[in-house]
C-alpha cells in the first residue's frame, strides 16, 4: 500500500551516509549519530532501524537522504517500515553538501508497490509502418521486413548501495547509474573475442607502475573472462614474479621456449602449459615469469618472443605482456609487433610522466602500425599517494588530446608493495581498474 505522501510533515530532516569503511553517520535535525558495523549490510540495517524508529515515534512517514558509493537515494519511510523510493520536487537542506558531491541524475519516483510488480522491462519504440497500399503507396518488398519478434531489455534488480539493502528484504528496485555502468563494464570485460589478443603495457621508465597494472588488469579480465596469461616479457629478472603467486615450480619462459615443440605439436593438452606458468588462485589468471636464475646469460631474441607468442596463443585467450625499460632491445620491438592494444602507465611524477609521453612519441614516429597503436592506446595515471587526486587529473588532461582514453587509479597501499590481490584492495581501486579493463577492451 502506497504511503500517503499528505501525511508527510517538512520535518524531521534526516540523512545517512555509508562509506566504504563500514561507517556511517545518521543526521537528525543537524545532529549526528555515528555508526560502525562488521559488514555494509549490517550497517544499512542498523541505520535503517534507527530511521523507523523514527517514523514510529512521530507515528508519521519520514523522508530519508542516504549517499553511498553508488549515489544518492531518497526515500520515505513509514513508522511499519514501508519505505518508497521518490524523486522529491526539491531537495532537501541537508543533503546539498551530499549531492554537491555526488553529480547524479535520477529517474521518476519508483514506489515499492510498482517494484514488487516484478523486473523492469524496457522496450524501443517501433518505427512507424508505411501507409497502406489503398493510400496509394507503394508496396515493400518483404525483403526489407524486419524481424516481428519484441526484443526487450530486462534490467535485474540493484544488488549494491541502499537499493540492494533494500532488494535483500524483498523488493525489486532499479538499480541506480552508478551499477548500471559498472555492468556495462564488466560485460565487456568479460567479452570473448575471435581469436587471442594481446596487450603490450609499457613505459620506457621504471617505477611507472607497469607490473601493477599488468596484474590488476589481469585480474579484472580474469575474474569476469577467463582464460589469460600476464608475461613477463623482461630481458633480466622481471617483477612481475615477485608481486604475484608462485606455484609448485620454479619454471619460466625460457623453459617454455626449451619445451615448446612439445607444446605446440598436435597432440599436446590445455593442461600441459601448468607445468610452466604460475596459477594465481583468487584472481583466476596464470603468469609466465621471466628468468630469473642470477648467474644466467641467455639474452631472449625476437625469434624467441615469436615461438613464447604462439605458445601462449595457443593456451589463452587473452595476453598482458609486462614489458622491460628498453625500447630498444628485440623482445622490446618484437612485443609491439604482436600487440593489438597499447596501455601506457605513469605516475604523477614529473620523470614518469614525461617517459610515458617519449614512449607514445617513439611509437608514433617508428612506423604506421605502432602509430596506430599510439593513437589507440590507454594511459593509466596511479596516484603515487594519498591525496593527489587533483594532481592525477591535471596528469590525465595532458594525454587525453593524444590517446583513445585516460583512466585514473587512485593510491591504494595494497599496490604498495607485496603480492598483488584483487581482492584486497579498496572498492574505488577495485571500480577503476574495471574501467581501465573495460577502456582496453573496447580496443579489441
Amino acid at each position: 500500500m502506497a504511503i500517503e505522501k499528505s501525511l508527510i510533515q517538512p520535518e524531521p530532516v534526516i540523512s545517512a551516509i555509508i562509506n566504504g569503511d563500514n561507517t556511517g553517520i545518521l543526521k537528525i535535525n543537524g545532529e549526528e549519530h555515528p555508526y560502525e558495523a562488521p559488514d555494509v549490510n549490517d550497517l544499512r540495517q542498523a541505520l535503517m532501524k534507527r530511521v523507523i524508529g523514527e517514523a514510529a515515534t512521530l507515528n508519521r512517514p519520514v523522508r530519508v537522504t542516504s549517499m553511498d558509493d553508488s549515489g544518492v537515494s531518497y526515500l520515505v519511510v513509514s513508522p511499519t517500515g514501508e519505505v518508497e523510493e521518490e524523486q522529491p520536487t526539491t531537495v532537501p537542506e541537508d543533503a546539498s553538501t551530499i549531492i554537491e558531491r555526488i553529480p547524479a541524475t535520477r529517474a521518476a519516483t519508483t514506489t515499492v508497490a510498482a517494484a514488487k510488480a516484478g523486473t523492469t522491462v524496457v522496450k524501443e519504440a517501433a518505427p512507424a509502418g508505411p501507409s497502406s497500399v489503398a493510400d496509394g503507396t507503394t508496396r515493400r518488398s518483404i525483403r526489407e521486413a524486419e524481424s516481428f519478434l519484441a526484443a526487450p531489455s530486462t534490467v535485474e534488480p540493484a544488488t549494491q548501495g541502499i537499493r540492494g539493502m533494500l532488494n535483500s528484504l524483498g523488493l525489486s528496485l532499479a538499480p541506480s547509474e552508478d551499477e548500471l555502468s559498472e555492468r556495462v563494464d564488466i560485460r565487456l570485460a568479460s567479452k570473448h573475442f575471435a581469436g587471442t589478443r594481446t596487450i603490450a603495457v609499457v613505459n620506457q621508465k621504471g617505477g611507472s607502475n607497469k607490473t601493477p597494472t599488468v596484474a590488476d588488469l589481469a585480474a579484472v579480465f580474469g575474474r569476469n573472462g577467463g582464460s589469460v596469461v600476464a608475461w613477463d616479457n623482461n630481458p633480466t629478472t622481471g617483477t612481475l614474479g615477485w608481486r604475484t603467486e608462485q606455484g609448485d615450480h620454479s619454471r619460466s619462459a625460457l623453459d617454455v621456449i626449451a619445451n615448446a615443440d612439445a607444446l605446440l605439436s598436435p597432440t599436446a593438452q590445455s593442461a600441459d602449459i601448468n607445468a610452466f606458468v604460475h596459477h594465481q588462485s583468487t584472481d583466476k589468471y596464470d603468469v609466465l615469469r621471466s628468468d630469473s636464475d642470477v648467474d644466467g646469460t641467455h639474452e631472449v631474441t625476437a625469434e624467441e618472443v615469436d615461438i613464447l607468442h604462439r605458445v601462449v596463443s595457443k593456451y589463452y585467450r587473452l595476453i598482458l605482456m609486462d614489458s622491460g625499460n628498453n625500447h630498444r632491445s628485440a623482445e622490446w620491438i618484437r612485443m609491439i609487433d604482436h600487440a593489438d592494444q597499447l596501455v601506457v602507465p605513469t605516475t604523477n611524477e614529473e620523470d614518469r610522466v614525461e617517459a610515458a609521453l617519449l614512449t607514445l612519441q617513439g611509437l608514433d614516429l617508428k612506423s604506421e602500425r605502432s602509430a596506430g597503436l599510439a593513437a589507440n592506446a590507454v594511459v593509466v595515471v596511479s596516484e603515487r599517494q594519498e591525496g593527489e587526486a587533483r594532481l592525477s587529473q591535471e596528469t590525465a588532461e595532458k594525454f587525453r588530446p593524444y590517446v583513445r582514453d585516460v583512466v585514473v587509479v587512485p593510491f591504494d597501499p595494497a599496490l604498495k608493495s607485496g603480492q598483488i590481490r584483487f581482492g584486497a584492495l579498496r572498492r574505488p581501486t577495485r571500480r577503476a581498474w574495471l574501467r581501465a579493463a573495460a577502456a582496453v577492451a573496447r580496443g579489441l
